[in-house]
């Protein structure tokens, strides 16, 4: 049997290839997206972005008003544990870090069994302090409970909205 083997035949070249302007029009059926594509995407995407960003932004503003209303409770919490322990809430002065530190009071500091929480005393969503308010008396004789307080955002007394006291 007797095989032929062809010989490799050479393309002939296109002479309407050689230019510059019909290279381009021979790209056409390439893959892939023109520059312009690309910014018509890009601004479509920034468009919906503008739309979509404040509403996401509000949502984390009210999420961290939420988390410092949780967090105010679970001190709380920790502080009517601390209460059944030693049969007190913390003074003015010893304040939140209590729920961590035994007391310096010898007499006292038999009485305390923390900590009452997990690691350090916790920043409000906003990284400032809560402010604690030691339990006593009102105007009428009535007794008042302990007060755990965030300031929010801007850490200031009073205020409305993400800037609004939030107190347990």
């Amino acid at each position: 049997m007797h095989l032929r083997l062809k010989h490799a035949q050479k393309k002939p070249e296109k002479p309407h290839l050689k230019h510059g302007a019909d290279k381009a029009a021979s790209r056409r059926g390439e893959r892939g997206y023109s520059l312009m594509e690309l910014l018509v995407a890009l601004a479509i995407m920034a468009i919906l972005a503008s739309l979509v960003a404040p509403r996401l932004f509000n949502q984390v503003d009210r999420s961290k008003v939420s988390a410092a209303r949780a967090q105010a409770r679970s001190l709380k919490t920790s502080m009517d544990a601390m209460r059944l322990d030693m049969g007190r809430y913390p003074t003015q002065e010893e304040g939140l870090s209590l729920l961590v530190k035994p007391p310096s009071d010898t007499a006292v500091s038999s009485l305390w069994f923390g900590p009452y929480l997990d690691g350090d005393l916790p920043n409000d969503p906003w990284g400032n302090p809560y402010f604690y308010v030691a339990p006593g008396q009102n105007e009428g004789g009535v007794f008042v409970s302990p007060k755990i307080i965030s300031y929010g955002a801007d850490n200031k007394e009073g205020g409305d909205g993400m800037n609004a006291d939030i107190s347990v």
